[in-house]
């Protein structure tokens, strides 16, 4: 867990940063901070995406994943969740919940959390979490500054996920083989594209409604790649 640690307090102290800049910004200022955040984050999408050597695994992973992230309704779940802290902080802020949930995903979707919690987990030192730590400061700076304080409160998500994955392959690391790795990155990539489509406010998607389809990646391709 200690990867996952410095991880957080590298986001804290990159938000607190991008908090005293959101301060001193001009509107404008913020709207272009946004507009690249969002643009950046469709980059990564693809780029993850690309990742997949199956798209039947993909769709299907999709399809399932929404349909239970729907059922189950976890976007609403965690909005109550992000709004009951951010009225314990007294926060004014219009964009906190969007902070909240956008920081969370951009954090936790790509390749390096996933690798660098397996790679802890397995007993190895936790080498791609850190320099995972240092781009996602920098990172916070500029999320923070363009959605407020939510960025900061998105570390409890990300230590429950990444936390969580890392304590989980301590168990399950050796059931953890490259196509599972390759297609849960690969769908973590069609998320962060729909979170790109909802920053450039393009069409509003229920983002955390696909996130069981992470687990049917690992599922499917589990069952059907040997």
């Amino acid at each position: 867990m200690l990867g996952t640690i410095i991880n957080a307090a590298a986001v804290a102290i990159g938000s607190l940063i991008g908090l005293l800049l959101n301060f001193k910004l001009p509107e404008r200022y913020h709207k272009i901070l946004f507009q690249g955040i969002g643009l950046f984050t469709f980059f990564l999408g693809v780029k993850l995406a690309l990742n997949t050597n199956n798209l039947l695994i993909m769709v299907f992973s999709i399809v399932l994943g929404s349909i239970t992230g729907e059922l189950v309704n976890i976007e609403k779940g965690m909005e109550k969740i992000s709004t009951k802290i951010k009225k314990r902080t007294g926060s004014l802020s219009n964009t906190f919940t969007e902070g909240f949930i956008t920081a969370f995903l951009l954090f936790c979707m790509g390749s390096m959390t996933i690798l660098g919690a397996f790679e802890e987990g397995l007993g190895g030192k936790p080498n791609l979490l850190l320099a995972k730590s240092v781009l996602d400061g920098f990172s916070s700076i500029a999320l923070a500054s363009a959605l407020g304080l939510g960025v900061l409160f998105s570390i409890i998500p990300l230590i429950v996920y990444q936390g969580g994955l890392t304590i989980l392959t301590r168990y399950l690391g050796k059931f953890i083989s490259e196509p599972i790795i390759n297609e849960l990155t690969a769908v973590g990539g069609i998320i962060l594209l729909g979170l790109a489509l909802r920053i450039l406010k393009l069409k509003k998607i229920n983002i955390l409604n696909l996130l069981p389809a992470l687990v049917f990646a690992v599922l499917l391709t589990s069952i059907f790649i040997k």
